[in-house]
């Protein structure tokens, strides 16, 4: 049969990482500074990716193929190395693909001399016994340094001597715009959210102390932005994944602002479970004209 398939040029792609969330099924992941189609299981050949590649790296190609074939992709995904291996199955398992990521690991168990790796080490670290390290990223080497997720942990008493310091920032995460992050990264895992629109921090002078400290952010203009269908997205993963507590959705009171609320309004009415949203709205003048619970 023929399929449509995802083509990525690695010579071309520069890491962005831009392609990512725009790939509904989850088949392209960041690894090692490339973008990678990590499964062709869950490529629907569609090309939404392709508008958001400043690089034009990604094209997509019809080509002859026979049914899905686990064994056959494994061989590209080995070629790749551990990394994408371990992103592969992990998808697997994600999907409910229990066949195709025992076959996958029979394969890996079958070619182990050939292999630059350790089986044990990949099925650990898919099954969640491992904690596996990202590559360091080098610039110039390909990876975008402004979509790597960080948490910013400060002892207690630092903490609370920052507190004390004027100005002082009470960011615990990056990135922050709702494009770029992940909302299964370790700081949404149970977390109080703010989700704010772009001006919003801008207009009130105490946007770090009154509302991030011990929180943590996704921003996006409601007007601007493009794509924002997946910010609906990421935002049902925030309350079905990361089990996230509340959110607050802080916005200007002018009218395009309203559609941050929508978003999320969409969001939790998509979402299996129920969770607290608080709508802060701010004046242009940098004050708070209200806040309820909706």
């Amino acid at each position: 049969m023929i399929r449509e398939m995802v083509k990525i040029d690695e010579e071309l792609c520069n890491g962005c990482g831009i392609c990512v969330p725009n790939c509904h099924e989850g088949a392209l992941q960041m690894i090692d500074g490339k973008a990678r189609l990590i499964s062709d299981l869950m490529c629907d050949g569609l090309g939404a990716c392709i508008g958001h590649c400043p690089q034009g790296a990604i094209t997509i190609e019809k080509r002859e193929a026979e049914a899905y074939d686990e064994t056959k992709v494994m061989e590209i995904m080995v070629s790749k190395g551990k990394n994408t291996v371990i992103a592969h199955l992990k998808h697997l398992k994600d999907h409910n693909e229990i066949a195709y990521l025992k076959e996958a690991v029979m394969f890996l168990r079958n070619n182990a001399e050939k292999l630059t790796f350790s089986v044990e080490e990949v099925t650990a670290a898919v099954h969640g016994k491992v904690q596996v390290q990202p590559m360091p990223h080098v610039h110039g080497g390909g990876g975008c340094p402004g979509s790597r997720t960080v948490s910013f942990e400060k002892p207690v008493a630092a903490a609370s001597a920052a507190s004390t310091i004027s100005g002082a920032s009470e960011l615990r995460q990056w990135p922050v715009q709702f494009h770029l992050i992940n909302p299964n990264a370790p700081y949404f895992r149970n977390a109080d959210v703010v989700v704010a629109a772009d001006c919003a921090a801008f207009a009130i002078g105490d946007f770090h102390s009154r509302f991030l400290k011990g929180r943590s952010v996704a921003i996006g203009c409601p007007k601007l932005d493009e794509g924002t269908d997946v910010y609906i997205e990421k935002m049902v993963r925030m309350i079905d994944e990361a089990l996230v507590n509340t959110i607050n959705v802080v916005i200007m009171e002018v009218p395009c602002c309203g559609g941050l609320l929508r978003m999320v309004q969409a969001a939790t009415a998509q979402a299996h479970r129920k969770v607290p949203v608080k709508c802060t709205i701010i004046s242009i003048q940098g004050e708070v004209k209200s806040e309820s619970w909706v």
